[in-house]
C-alpha cells in the first residue's frame, strides 16, 4: 500500500511531488522548507522550525511521530547557520537522536529560503 501525503506546499502539485510518502513501515519525508509567509526576513532558525512543523504534521497524517524518524538530512546555504538549524533539530529530535547529516549547498528554489530538511521514519510492527 502507498500512502501519498501533500502539505499544500507550492511546488508539490506543479512540480509533481509529494510531502511525503509511506509504503508499509516506511515513510520518506521530502526535503521540506519554511512556508509562506515563514520565509522573507526569517532567519534560519525560524525557517528550521517551521520546516520541522511541516515535517511532524507529514509523519503524523502517515501514522508517525518525531520517536519514529531514524534519518535526518539538513541543507544549508550558510555553514554559519549551522547551530542555528541544528538547535531547532534538537528541540524535536533531541532525545530521539536520528542518523543526521547537515551539508552547505548553492541556494534554494526560493532566494530568501536558507534551510531544507529531509526525513526517513520507520514503524514498528507493521
Amino acid at each position: 500500500m502507498r500512502q501519498n501525503i501533500s502539505s499544500g506546499g507550492p511546488y508539490e502539485e506543479p512540480y509533481g511531488y509529494s510531502r511525503a510518502v509511506r509504503v508499509g513501515n516506511q515513510i520518506h519525508v521530502a526535503g521540506t522548507c519554511a512556508q509562506p509567509p515563514n520565509v522573507e526576513g526569517v532567519d534560519a532558525y525560524g525557517q528550521a522550525v517551521d520546516a520541522l512543523h511541516t515535517i511532524t504534521a507529514a509523519l503524523a497524517e502517515a501514522g508517525a511521530t518525531p520517536q519514529d524518524v531514524v534519518r535526518t538530512r539538513l541543507y544549508v546555504t550558510d555553514i554559519n547557520d549551522t547551530d542555528a538549524v541544528l538547535r531547532a533539530h534538537g528541540e524535536v529530535f533531541g532525545s530521539i537522536r536520528p542518523a543526521a547529516t547537515l551539508v552547505q549547498i548553492a541556494g534554494l528554489i526560493d532566494p530568501n529560503l536558507v534551510v531544507e530538511i529531509e526525513a526517513y521514519a520507520v514503524l514498528d510492527g507493521d
